[in-house]
């Protein structure tokens, strides 16, 4: 089982199923509401993910993707969209121990900014891959 939560421990959650599709997604959108030039996320199903502390805020980034944040902190923590509804994505530095969930790919890299230079040699999709 992984846990997680916000910086300010007001939500917490645990993970009860294996993640998949970990990757560094370079997607405006992701920068924009993280401030940061790329995020770590992996998938899991949707019943997999269980809040056992507080309540996340959420609002539409885009037609059918729903993210859920600490109304209280701003830490991103969860990404769905309505096109895969058993799925959710967590921002993988929102776990605990990260580390254990390393990306496995680069995702929307033709977004990427031109001076954020990757080479740890995982493969890179131009989209979701």
């Amino acid at each position: 089982m992984l846990t997680g939560g916000c910086y300010c421990r007001a939500i917490r959650y645990e993970i009860h199923s294996t993640p998949f599709g970990t990757t560094l997604c370079h997607c405006a959108t992701c920068r924009k509401v993280s401030a940061a030039p790329a995020v770590a996320w992996f998938s899991v199903s949707k019943d997999g993910l269980r809040w056992i502390q507080g309540t996340p805020k959420t609002f539409e980034s885009s037609p059918g993707v729903l993210r859920a944040f600490c109304g209280q902190c701003g830490t991103p923590l969860a990404y769905a969209n309505a096109e895969s509804p058993d799925v959710v994505d967590v921002s993988t530095c929102s776990l605990d121990e990260p580390g254990e969930v390393p990306p496995a790919t680069h995702t929307w890299i033709k977004y990427r900014l031109t001076w954020d230079r990757t080479a740890d040699g995982l493969p890179e999709y131009a989209e979701a891959g």
